[in-house]
């Protein structure tokens, strides 16, 4: 019997005790964010670094201006395949509104379904603890049964990313001759579905702007003032109209330099995943896709960039009606990014086109927020066709190459700071209920999780 069979042998024979050390983990209330749990995150930290140590992977809780890290090494010069750092976080949400949940949050179960399968409840299950526990008994299983893991691995796990990970970037800075290697592991993402494993290859960026327009000196009566005054919310609205034309593209110059096309065989794929575009629209109530019209709804949050009008205000919005022309109008305006759009030349032209757009007695005031690339893992990268097989493997069933519409902060200061790609592994579900009440990860994630990533870490040590 291989190496790997006899690990995975070892998973499904010790996956009661799996559990039993996930809810171990799971009872410890590290909300990140409410200062009254600061010691419960340490104790989450250190019960981490003690586990990862008991199993063979020397770790240590060390410390930040904010909650602690735990870094831990498992690492020979000798060993094949890369040496990969695999990220998780042991901070949770807080778990308000409490009087939705069916029972109390810190103390985990296992829910069975009519349908037979089983669900783990419970703050963290999925966000990320039971995420970052799949990786961890996966390495517990491999040094148990053959004396080591297959490559050289480092551990990074943090204590604030519910808060907005104050303390990272510093700490990569600090630390980046220790943690900077060839490949991270980043294991905060989803499936497909429940049969389909999927790995994120592509994170848009973003680019934000708030805009104050500034007309008249005060606001004016819009029957002694209307039709002579300009009003600054007529000005803003039409700026903001102008930025998208009639088929859904956005205008300003070169906008669309660096927008790559997807490979005809990924686009294939993505045709094959039984996508619903009028399931996904009129789960909020909507029927018509928005964007470019020449492009399919997955197309249009996966791989195209977007302008959206996220809040657009001015004048009087009380109870009853004021008649004025408002002194000043605001909007606040973002940009998703895609493949090597520039995010400075993206301001750079959205404030050239207001500038150009403002009436000469108006002023224009403009406030940054966010300026981050997209991030993409080459399709070709051997990292990421072998973990695919993995996936493939276990799953039997083709692992996804899917898309982010959002961003993931860490992978960005992986790329930009330490240096290195993520490949972005995860088995959580769209249904898990993260950030909300009665939060679950399903049993068979957390269990052909641990599986996946033995199989992973097999497929990255081969030639």
């Amino acid at each position: 019997m291989s190496a790997v069979n006899q690990v995975l042998n070892r998973i499904d024979q010790d996956i009661d005790a799996s559990v039993e050390r996930l809810f171990d983990l799971l009872r410890i209330k590290s909300i990140s964010t409410d200062p009254e749990y600061k010691q419960d995150c340490r104790s989450a930290a250190q019960w981490l670094a003690d586990e990862l140590t008991a199993i063979g992977i020397p770790s240590q809780v060390r410390d930040t201006t904010g909650h602690p890290m735990v870094v831990g090494h498992r690492v020979a010069d000798d060993k094949p395949g890369p040496h990969v750092l695999f990220y998780g976080h042991y901070d949770v949400q807080p778990v308000d509104p409490i009087e939705l949940w069916d029972n109390d949050p810190f103390e985990p179960r296992i829910v069975t379904r009519d349908d037979g399968s089983k669900i783990i409840v419970a703050r963290g299950a999925n966000d990320d603890k039971g995420q970052l526990m799949t990786f961890v008994e996966a390495a517990r299983a491999w040094i148990a049964e053959t004396g080591d893991l297959p490559i050289s691995v480092t551990v990074m796990l943090e204590g604030e990313e519910e808060s907005g990970s104050p303390s990272l970037k510093p700490f990569l800075d600090a630390n980046k001759d220790e943690l900077s290697v060839d490949l991270a592991l980043v294991c905060d993402t989803n499936m497909w579905d429940r049969e389909t494993p999927a790995i994120t290859v592509m994170l848009r960026g973003l680019v934000g702007e708030e805009i104050t327009l500034r007309g008249p000196d005060k606001d004016l009566h819009s029957g002694m003032y209307g039709g002579a005054a300009r009003n600054p919310l007529h000005v803003l609205s039409d700026m903001v109209a102008g930025l998208r034309d009639e088929t859904g593209r956005i205008t300003l110059p070169n906008f669309y330099d660096g927008v790559i096309e997807m490979p005809e065989d990924v686009m294939t794929m993505w045709g094959n995943l039984g996508f619903s575009e009028q399931e996904f629209l009129g789960g909020v109530g909507l029927k018509n896709p928005g964007g470019e019209q020449d492009r399919t709804v997955l197309e249009q949050i996966w791989t195209r960039p977007t302008c959206e009008v996220n809040g657009l205000w001015g004048g009087y919005n009380g109870q009853g009606f004021k008649t004025v022309i408002p002194s000043e109008a605001y909007a606040k305006i973002s940009f998703r990014l895609v493949g090597d759009q520039d995010p400075q030349k993206i301001r750079e032209a959205f404030r050239s086109y207001l500038k150009s757009k403002t009436p000469e007695d108006f002023e224009l005031e403009l406030h940054p927020h966010g300026g981050d690339p997209a991030l993409r893992m080459a399709f070709d990268a051997p990292a990421l066709d072998k973990g695919r097989q993995a996936l493939t493997k276990e799953w039997d069933k083709p692992a996804a190459l899917i898309c982010s519409g959002g961003s993931i902060p860490i992978v960005g200061l992986f790329k930009n700071v330490l240096e290195m790609d993520s490949l972005l592994i995860g088995f959580g579900l769209d249904d898990d209920q993260i950030h909300s009440p009665n939060e679950k990860y399903e049993f068979n994630s957390f269990h052909k999780g641990i599986r996946s990533w033995a199989r992973v870490l097999d497929a990255l040590s081969k030639d």
